[in-house]
Protein backbone atom coordinates (compact mmCIF):
# COMPACT_ATOMS: atom_id res chain seq x y z
CA UNK A 1 0.00 0.00 0.00
CA UNK A 2 1.75 2.80 -1.21
CA UNK A 3 1.67 6.36 1.53
CA UNK A 4 0.15 9.17 0.34
CA UNK A 5 2.81 12.20 -0.48
CA UNK A 6 1.23 14.58 1.68
CA UNK A 7 1.42 12.46 4.64
CA UNK A 8 5.35 11.64 3.46
CA UNK A 9 5.82 15.34 3.92
CA UNK A 10 4.35 15.80 7.03
CA UNK A 11 6.47 13.02 8.22
CA UNK A 12 9.54 14.40 7.09
CA UNK A 13 8.73 17.98 8.44
CA UNK A 14 8.06 16.22 12.05
CA UNK A 15 11.70 14.53 12.05
CA UNK A 16 13.44 17.56 11.12
CA UNK A 17 11.05 19.41 13.95
CA UNK A 18 12.30 17.01 16.22
CA UNK A 19 16.00 17.08 15.26
CA UNK A 20 16.02 20.69 15.16
CA UNK A 21 14.17 20.49 18.72
CA UNK A 22 16.57 18.12 19.83
CA UNK A 23 19.44 20.04 18.15
CA UNK A 24 17.87 23.31 20.77
CA UNK A 25 17.51 20.87 23.55
CA UNK A 26 21.46 20.32 23.29
CA UNK A 27 22.09 24.02 22.63
CA UNK A 28 20.25 25.04 25.60
CA UNK A 29 22.06 22.41 28.01
CA UNK A 30 25.03 23.68 26.43
CA UNK A 31 23.76 26.97 27.19
CA UNK A 32 22.82 26.08 30.67
CA UNK A 33 26.08 24.23 31.39
CA UNK A 34 27.96 27.59 30.01
CA UNK A 35 26.02 29.48 32.48
CA UNK A 36 26.22 27.60 35.61
CA UNK A 37 30.02 27.56 34.35
CA UNK A 38 29.60 31.57 34.28
CA UNK A 39 27.87 31.70 37.92
CA UNK A 40 30.59 29.93 39.04
CA UNK A 41 33.19 31.88 37.99
CA UNK A 42 31.00 35.01 38.94
CA UNK A 43 30.91 34.12 42.38
CA UNK A 44 34.56 33.12 42.45
CA UNK A 45 34.81 36.07 41.13
CA UNK A 46 32.30 38.10 43.36
CA UNK A 47 34.35 36.66 46.53
CA UNK A 48 37.41 37.78 44.89
CA UNK A 49 36.11 41.02 44.95
CA UNK A 50 34.69 40.56 48.23
CA UNK A 51 38.63 39.47 49.17
CA UNK A 52 40.01 41.87 47.58
CA UNK A 53 37.50 44.96 48.89
CA UNK A 54 38.17 43.70 52.17
CA UNK A 55 41.96 43.73 51.75
CA UNK A 56 41.61 47.13 50.49
CA UNK A 57 39.06 48.05 53.48
CA UNK A 58 41.80 47.00 55.42
CA UNK A 59 44.74 48.64 53.96
CA UNK A 60 43.00 52.34 54.03
CA UNK A 61 41.96 51.85 57.76
CA UNK A 62 45.86 50.71 58.17
CA UNK A 63 46.38 53.91 55.95
CA UNK A 64 43.96 55.73 58.41
CA UNK A 65 45.65 54.68 61.62
CA UNK A 66 49.13 55.67 59.90
CA UNK A 67 47.90 58.88 59.31
CA UNK A 68 47.07 59.23 63.14
CA UNK A 69 49.84 57.75 64.45
CA UNK A 70 51.37 60.41 62.13
CA UNK A 71 49.32 62.91 63.73
CA UNK A 72 50.00 62.17 67.24
CA UNK A 73 53.75 61.81 66.80
CA UNK A 74 53.76 65.72 65.03
CA UNK A 75 51.89 66.65 67.41
CA UNK A 76 53.68 65.08 70.44
CA UNK A 77 57.15 66.36 68.14
CA UNK A 78 55.39 69.91 68.04
CA UNK A 79 54.80 69.93 71.64
CA UNK A 80 58.37 68.58 72.77
CA UNK A 81 60.09 70.78 70.19
CA UNK A 82 58.15 73.90 72.34
CA UNK A 83 58.42 72.27 75.41
CA UNK A 84 62.21 72.57 74.05
CA UNK A 85 62.04 76.01 73.17
CA UNK A 86 60.70 77.34 76.67
CA UNK A 87 62.95 74.85 78.37
CA UNK A 88 65.88 77.06 76.26
CA UNK A 89 64.26 80.25 77.16
CA UNK A 90 64.31 79.42 80.68
CA UNK A 91 67.83 78.43 80.43
CA UNK A 92 68.61 81.64 79.23
CA UNK A 93 66.78 83.57 81.60
CA UNK A 94 68.24 81.83 84.33
CA UNK A 95 71.96 82.10 82.93
CA UNK A 96 71.22 86.02 82.77
CA UNK A 97 69.50 86.14 85.69
CA UNK A 98 72.23 84.31 87.63
CA UNK A 99 74.84 86.37 85.52
CA UNK A 100 73.37 89.46 87.01
CA UNK A 101 72.54 87.66 90.48
CA UNK A 102 76.53 87.00 90.55
CA UNK A 103 77.33 91.07 89.15
CA UNK A 104 74.81 92.17 91.99
CA UNK A 105 76.38 90.38 94.54
CA UNK A 106 80.13 92.10 93.85
CA UNK A 107 79.23 95.26 93.70
CA UNK A 108 76.82 94.86 96.90
CA UNK A 109 79.61 95.47 99.19
CA UNK A 110 80.62 98.80 97.95
CA UNK A 111 77.39 99.96 97.48
CA UNK A 112 76.34 99.03 100.98
CA UNK A 113 79.73 100.69 102.38
CA UNK A 114 78.76 103.97 100.59
CA UNK A 115 75.20 103.97 101.95
CA UNK A 116 76.47 102.76 105.38
CA UNK A 117 77.32 106.87 106.54
CA UNK A 118 74.15 108.30 105.53
CA UNK A 119 72.44 105.52 107.20
CA UNK A 120 73.78 106.19 110.51
CA UNK A 121 74.22 109.90 110.33
CA UNK A 122 70.64 109.83 109.51
CA UNK A 123 69.67 107.78 112.21
CA UNK A 124 71.60 109.76 114.49
CA UNK A 125 70.30 112.64 113.52
CA UNK A 126 66.80 111.53 114.34
CA UNK A 127 68.25 110.50 117.53
CA UNK A 128 69.98 113.13 119.07
CA UNK A 129 69.20 116.63 117.15
CA UNK A 130 66.37 118.33 119.19
CA UNK A 131 67.02 121.90 116.41
CA UNK A 132 65.50 119.69 113.51
CA UNK A 133 62.46 121.41 112.38
CA UNK A 134 59.39 119.15 111.66
CA UNK A 135 59.65 119.46 107.76
CA UNK A 136 63.47 118.26 108.31
CA UNK A 137 62.79 115.74 110.34
CA UNK A 138 60.09 114.30 107.78
CA UNK A 139 63.02 114.24 105.04
CA UNK A 140 65.01 112.36 106.98
CA UNK A 141 62.53 110.24 107.87
CA UNK A 142 61.77 109.93 104.15
CA UNK A 143 65.91 109.54 103.13
CA UNK A 144 66.21 106.86 106.07
CA UNK A 145 63.08 105.03 104.20
CA UNK A 146 64.93 105.20 101.18
CA UNK A 147 68.17 104.13 102.21
CA UNK A 148 66.74 101.07 103.81
CA UNK A 149 64.86 100.42 100.40
CA UNK A 150 68.15 100.58 98.59
CA UNK A 151 69.72 97.62 100.84
CA UNK A 152 66.60 95.79 101.16
CA UNK A 153 67.09 95.75 96.96
CA UNK A 154 71.06 95.41 96.57
CA UNK A 155 69.69 92.13 98.80
CA UNK A 156 67.04 90.58 96.74
CA UNK A 157 69.02 90.96 93.63
CA UNK A 158 70.89 88.12 95.20
CA UNK A 159 67.65 86.13 94.71
CA UNK A 160 68.05 85.89 91.16
CA UNK A 161 70.71 83.18 91.36
CA UNK A 162 70.48 82.15 94.82
CA UNK A 163 67.46 80.81 96.84
CA UNK A 164 66.56 82.26 100.06
CA UNK A 165 68.28 81.13 103.03
CA UNK A 166 65.66 82.06 105.64
CA UNK A 167 62.13 82.60 105.33
CA UNK A 168 60.44 86.10 105.42
CA UNK A 169 60.43 87.90 108.16
CA UNK A 170 56.82 89.27 108.34
CA UNK A 171 55.41 91.67 110.21
CA UNK A 172 52.30 93.83 110.44
CA UNK A 173 52.51 95.73 107.58
CA UNK A 174 49.82 98.55 107.26
CA UNK A 175 49.29 99.18 103.41
CA UNK A 176 47.91 102.40 103.05
CA UNK A 177 50.82 103.88 105.17
CA UNK A 178 52.79 102.43 102.70
CA UNK A 179 50.44 104.14 99.68
CA UNK A 180 51.20 107.47 101.42
CA UNK A 181 55.08 106.37 101.62
CA UNK A 182 55.50 105.81 98.10
CA UNK A 183 53.88 108.71 97.09
CA UNK A 184 56.37 110.68 98.84
CA UNK A 185 58.83 108.52 97.91
CA UNK A 186 58.39 108.79 94.02
CA UNK A 187 57.12 112.49 94.11
CA UNK A 188 60.17 114.38 92.35
CA UNK A 189 59.42 111.42 89.22
CA UNK A 190 55.16 112.08 88.98
CA UNK A 191 55.96 115.73 89.70
CA UNK A 192 58.61 117.82 89.21
CA UNK A 193 60.81 115.96 86.13
CA UNK A 194 57.00 115.95 84.35
CA UNK A 195 56.49 119.68 85.22
CA UNK A 196 60.14 120.39 83.82
CA UNK A 197 58.98 119.52 80.56
CA UNK A 198 55.21 120.92 80.75
CA UNK A 199 52.97 117.83 81.99
CA UNK A 200 51.18 117.09 84.57
CA UNK A 201 50.59 113.86 86.30
CA UNK A 202 48.03 114.17 88.57
CA UNK A 203 48.19 111.61 91.48
CA UNK A 204 45.12 110.09 93.05
CA UNK A 205 44.76 108.12 96.54
CA UNK A 206 41.55 106.10 97.28
CA UNK A 207 42.17 104.81 100.60
CA UNK A 208 39.73 102.07 102.51
CA UNK A 209 39.16 102.97 106.09
CA UNK A 210 39.81 100.62 108.83
CA UNK A 211 41.76 98.78 105.92
CA UNK A 212 43.11 95.27 107.67
CA UNK A 213 47.21 95.14 108.27
CA UNK A 214 48.35 92.30 106.48
CA UNK A 215 51.90 90.04 107.38
CA UNK A 216 54.55 90.88 105.00
CA UNK A 217 57.67 92.89 104.50
CA UNK A 218 56.88 96.58 104.26
CA UNK A 219 60.23 97.29 102.35
CA UNK A 220 59.80 94.97 99.29
CA UNK A 221 56.44 95.64 99.34
CA UNK A 222 57.44 99.61 99.06
CA UNK A 223 59.56 98.75 96.40
CA UNK A 224 57.58 96.57 94.41
CA UNK A 225 54.57 99.59 94.49
CA UNK A 226 57.48 102.54 93.37
CA UNK A 227 58.19 100.73 90.01
CA UNK A 228 54.46 100.14 89.46
CA UNK A 229 54.53 104.19 89.81
CA UNK A 230 57.73 104.52 87.71
CA UNK A 231 56.02 102.37 85.29
CA UNK A 232 52.70 104.20 85.53
CA UNK A 233 54.27 107.49 85.10
CA UNK A 234 56.56 106.64 81.65
CA UNK A 235 53.14 104.99 80.48
CA UNK A 236 52.18 108.48 80.46
CA UNK A 237 54.59 110.66 78.32
CA UNK A 238 52.07 113.55 78.00
CA UNK A 239 50.22 113.55 81.10
CA UNK A 240 47.56 111.97 82.59
CA UNK A 241 45.76 110.74 86.07
CA UNK A 242 47.88 108.42 88.57
CA UNK A 243 45.45 106.23 90.71
CA UNK A 244 46.82 104.51 93.96
CA UNK A 245 43.47 102.45 95.83
CA UNK A 246 43.32 99.95 98.55
CA UNK A 247 40.28 97.40 99.27
CA UNK A 248 39.33 94.34 100.37
CA UNK A 249 38.00 90.79 98.94
CA UNK A 250 35.86 88.40 100.77
CA UNK A 251 33.82 90.53 103.19
CA UNK A 252 32.14 94.08 102.99
CA UNK A 253 33.41 96.27 106.09
CA UNK A 254 35.28 95.20 109.38
CA UNK A 255 32.21 95.54 111.02
CA UNK A 256 30.50 92.91 108.73
CA UNK A 257 30.23 89.63 110.32
CA UNK A 258 31.87 87.63 107.54
CA UNK A 259 35.92 89.22 107.88
CA UNK A 260 37.62 89.93 104.54
CA UNK A 261 40.10 87.31 103.36
CA UNK A 262 42.31 89.80 101.04
CA UNK A 263 43.65 93.01 101.03
CA UNK A 264 44.35 94.91 97.69
CA UNK A 265 46.21 97.45 96.23
CA UNK A 266 46.10 99.03 92.76
CA UNK A 267 47.99 101.22 90.77
CA UNK A 268 46.06 102.91 87.74
CA UNK A 269 47.17 105.21 85.03
CA UNK A 270 45.44 106.31 81.95
CA UNK A 271 48.62 105.98 79.79
CA UNK A 272 49.31 104.45 76.30
CA UNK A 273 48.15 100.73 77.64
CA UNK A 274 49.80 97.41 76.60
CA UNK A 275 48.34 95.00 73.80
CA UNK A 276 47.91 91.42 74.48
CA UNK A 277 51.60 90.38 73.41
CA UNK A 278 53.00 92.88 75.57
CA UNK A 279 50.73 92.42 78.09
CA UNK A 280 51.23 88.41 78.29
CA UNK A 281 55.10 88.96 78.09
CA UNK A 282 55.94 91.92 80.79
CA UNK A 283 56.55 89.93 83.90
CA UNK A 284 59.60 88.03 81.69
CA UNK A 285 62.75 89.46 83.25
CA UNK A 286 65.06 92.06 80.78
CA UNK A 287 61.20 91.97 78.64
CA UNK A 288 61.40 96.10 78.09
CA UNK A 289 59.00 98.34 75.47
CA UNK A 290 61.32 101.15 76.84
CA UNK A 291 64.28 100.60 74.75
CA UNK A 292 67.78 101.38 76.30
CA UNK A 293 65.92 103.15 78.99
CA UNK A 294 64.50 100.41 80.43
CA UNK A 295 65.73 97.71 82.23
CA UNK A 296 63.04 94.90 82.27
CA UNK A 297 63.50 93.82 85.73
CA UNK A 298 60.26 96.30 87.51
CA UNK A 299 57.36 94.04 86.96
CA UNK A 300 59.58 90.78 87.12
CA UNK A 301 60.84 91.92 90.81
CA UNK A 302 57.10 92.91 91.33
CA UNK A 303 56.07 89.17 90.55
CA UNK A 304 58.93 87.78 92.92
CA UNK A 305 57.37 90.02 96.05
CA UNK A 306 54.07 88.86 95.03
CA UNK A 307 55.36 85.06 95.06
CA UNK A 308 57.31 85.62 98.16
CA UNK A 309 54.40 87.08 99.63
CA UNK A 310 51.70 84.63 98.60
CA UNK A 311 49.65 87.35 96.73
CA UNK A 312 47.98 87.10 93.27
CA UNK A 313 48.94 89.61 90.66
CA UNK A 314 46.46 90.99 88.06
CA UNK A 315 47.07 93.05 85.14
CA UNK A 316 44.38 94.54 83.11
CA UNK A 317 45.31 96.70 80.08
CA UNK A 318 44.54 98.10 76.64
CA UNK A 319 46.18 100.14 74.35
CA UNK A 320 44.82 103.96 74.32
CA UNK A 321 43.13 102.45 77.47
CA UNK A 322 45.54 103.18 80.36
CA UNK A 323 46.89 99.84 82.97
CA UNK A 324 45.59 98.56 86.17
CA UNK A 325 47.91 96.16 88.16
CA UNK A 326 46.54 94.35 91.76
CA UNK A 327 48.17 92.88 94.22
CA UNK A 328 45.84 91.03 95.86
CA UNK A 329 47.16 89.66 99.62
CA UNK A 330 45.97 86.70 101.67
CA UNK A 331 45.26 87.88 105.09
CA UNK A 332 46.86 86.31 108.13
CA UNK A 333 44.95 86.00 111.50
CA UNK A 334 47.93 84.78 113.08
CA UNK A 335 49.57 87.38 115.55
CA UNK A 336 53.07 87.91 115.77
CA UNK A 337 54.13 87.58 119.84
CA UNK A 338 54.51 90.05 121.21
CA UNK A 339 58.22 91.17 121.79
CA UNK A 340 59.52 94.13 123.42
CA UNK A 341 62.29 95.03 120.96
CA UNK A 342 64.31 98.18 121.37
CA UNK A 343 63.62 101.38 118.98
CA UNK A 344 66.22 103.26 116.97
CA UNK A 345 65.20 105.81 119.98
CA UNK A 346 65.63 103.95 123.13
CA UNK A 347 69.19 104.52 124.98
CA UNK A 348 71.73 102.16 125.30
CA UNK A 349 70.67 99.99 128.33
CA UNK A 350 75.11 99.84 129.01
CA UNK A 351 77.22 102.12 128.49
CA UNK A 352 80.40 100.30 126.63
CA UNK A 353 84.44 99.96 125.43
CA UNK A 354 84.27 98.88 121.76
CA UNK A 355 86.38 98.67 119.13
CA UNK A 356 85.75 99.38 115.18
CA UNK A 357 87.90 97.75 112.63
CA UNK A 358 86.89 98.40 108.92
CA UNK A 359 89.18 99.40 105.76
CA UNK A 360 86.76 102.10 105.02
CA UNK A 361 87.70 105.35 106.55
CA UNK A 362 84.35 106.48 106.41
CA UNK A 363 82.41 104.17 107.42
CA UNK A 364 84.94 104.06 110.53
CA UNK A 365 84.28 107.48 111.37
CA UNK A 366 80.35 107.31 110.69
CA UNK A 367 79.91 104.49 112.77
CA UNK A 368 81.99 105.82 115.77
CA UNK A 369 80.01 109.02 115.59
CA UNK A 370 76.62 107.41 115.77
CA UNK A 371 78.06 105.26 118.43
CA UNK A 372 79.86 108.04 120.65
CA UNK A 373 76.83 109.66 120.08
CA UNK A 374 74.94 107.08 122.52
CA UNK A 375 77.32 107.25 125.47
CA UNK A 376 80.15 104.43 123.95
CA UNK A 377 83.91 104.81 124.14
CA UNK A 378 85.17 103.85 120.95
CA UNK A 379 88.03 102.83 119.04
CA UNK A 380 88.76 102.49 115.33
CA UNK A 381 90.99 100.11 113.54
CA UNK A 382 91.82 100.62 109.44
CA UNK A 383 92.18 96.82 108.48
CA UNK A 384 92.25 93.39 110.01
CA UNK A 385 95.78 93.29 111.30
CA UNK A 386 95.35 96.99 112.91
CA UNK A 387 92.55 95.78 114.68
CA UNK A 388 93.80 92.94 115.96
CA UNK A 389 97.41 94.55 117.07
CA UNK A 390 94.85 97.26 119.18
CA UNK A 391 92.87 94.33 120.49
CA UNK A 392 96.14 92.64 121.82
CA UNK A 393 97.36 96.05 123.61
CA UNK A 394 94.41 96.90 125.18
CA UNK A 395 93.92 93.30 126.33
CA UNK A 396 97.56 93.64 127.99
CA UNK A 397 97.35 96.87 129.26
CA UNK A 398 94.26 95.81 131.35
CA UNK A 399 91.46 97.54 129.60
CA UNK A 400 90.06 94.89 127.18
CA UNK A 401 87.08 95.87 124.92
CA UNK A 402 83.92 95.06 125.91
CA UNK A 403 83.18 94.31 122.52
CA UNK A 404 84.69 94.33 118.61
CA UNK A 405 82.50 95.21 116.05
CA UNK A 406 84.40 94.07 112.51
CA UNK A 407 83.74 94.46 109.15
CA UNK A 408 84.27 90.87 106.73
CA UNK A 409 85.70 91.97 103.47
CA UNK A 410 89.34 93.37 104.24
CA UNK A 411 92.28 93.11 102.45
CA UNK A 412 94.96 90.81 103.95
CA UNK A 413 93.13 90.11 107.28
CA UNK A 414 89.45 89.87 106.84
CA UNK A 415 86.64 89.69 109.45
CA UNK A 416 87.07 85.95 110.05
CA UNK A 417 90.51 85.94 110.98
CA UNK A 418 90.36 89.08 113.30
CA UNK A 419 87.28 87.30 114.38
CA UNK A 420 88.89 83.88 115.05
CA UNK A 421 92.33 85.69 116.66
CA UNK A 422 90.31 88.06 118.92
CA UNK A 423 88.37 84.53 120.88
CA UNK A 424 91.77 82.86 120.66
CA UNK A 425 93.10 85.30 122.88
CA UNK A 426 89.53 86.03 124.95
CA UNK A 427 87.11 83.44 124.32
CA UNK A 428 84.43 85.63 126.05
CA UNK A 429 84.74 88.38 124.22
CA UNK A 430 82.24 89.15 121.98
CA UNK A 431 82.30 90.13 118.00
CA UNK A 432 80.09 91.57 115.67
CA UNK A 433 80.48 90.97 111.77
CA UNK A 434 79.88 93.67 109.70
CA UNK A 435 79.14 92.77 106.17
CA UNK A 436 78.43 94.08 102.34
CA UNK A 437 77.04 90.86 100.91
CA UNK A 438 73.85 90.64 103.52
CA UNK A 439 73.32 88.92 106.44
CA UNK A 440 74.93 86.02 104.86
CA UNK A 441 78.74 84.80 104.27
CA UNK A 442 79.64 85.16 100.52
CA UNK A 443 80.30 81.71 100.54
CA UNK A 444 78.21 78.98 101.27
CA UNK A 445 79.30 76.46 103.61
CA UNK A 446 81.48 78.73 105.51
CA UNK A 447 80.88 78.69 109.07
CA UNK A 448 81.77 81.74 111.18
CA UNK A 449 82.58 79.67 114.89
CA UNK A 450 84.39 83.06 116.23
CA UNK A 451 81.23 85.25 114.75
CA UNK A 452 78.71 86.13 117.75
CA UNK A 453 76.47 88.27 115.63
CA UNK A 454 76.43 88.82 111.99
CA UNK A 455 74.65 92.11 110.47
CA UNK A 456 74.09 93.51 106.86
CA UNK A 457 75.15 96.81 105.83
CA UNK A 458 74.03 99.66 105.76
CA UNK A 459 73.68 98.55 109.58
CA UNK A 460 70.60 99.63 111.07
CA UNK A 461 71.59 102.10 114.66
CA UNK A 462 68.56 100.16 116.14
CA UNK A 463 69.76 96.40 114.90
CA UNK A 464 73.14 97.49 115.96
CA UNK A 465 72.12 98.68 119.79
CA UNK A 466 69.86 95.30 119.83
CA UNK A 467 72.76 93.23 118.80
CA UNK A 468 75.28 95.12 121.31
CA UNK A 469 72.80 94.95 124.02
CA UNK A 470 72.19 91.06 123.55
CA UNK A 471 75.87 89.80 123.11
CA UNK A 472 77.33 91.27 126.11
CA UNK A 473 74.24 90.01 128.09
CA UNK A 474 75.36 86.47 126.74
CA UNK A 475 79.00 87.30 127.53
CA UNK A 476 78.01 88.43 131.47
CA UNK A 477 75.64 85.20 132.10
Amino acid sequence: MSTAPGTQDAKSSVEELQSTVLLLQDELAQSNREIVALALELEQRVDELKGSNAALLAEIEERRKAEREREHLHEALRRAYEDLRESQERLVQQERLRALGQMASGIAHDINNAISPIALYTASLLDHDPTLSQRAREYMTIIQRAIEDVAATVARMREFYRPRESALQLAPVALNEVIEQVVALTRARWSDLPQQRGVVVRVRTELTGELPAIMGVGSEIRDALTNLVFNAVDAMPDGGTLTLRTGTRGGITRSDSTAAEHVLVEVRDTGTGMDEITRRRCLEPFYTTKGERGTGLGLAMVYGMARRHSAELEIESAPSAGTAVRLIFPLSMATSGSQSLPTAGDAPAQLLRLLLVDDDPLLNRSLRDALEADGHEVMTAEGGQSGIDKFTAALRSGRPFDVVITDLGMPYVDGRKVAATIKAASPLTPVVLLTGWGRHLPLEGEPAPSVDRILGKPPKLSDLRRALAEVRAKATE
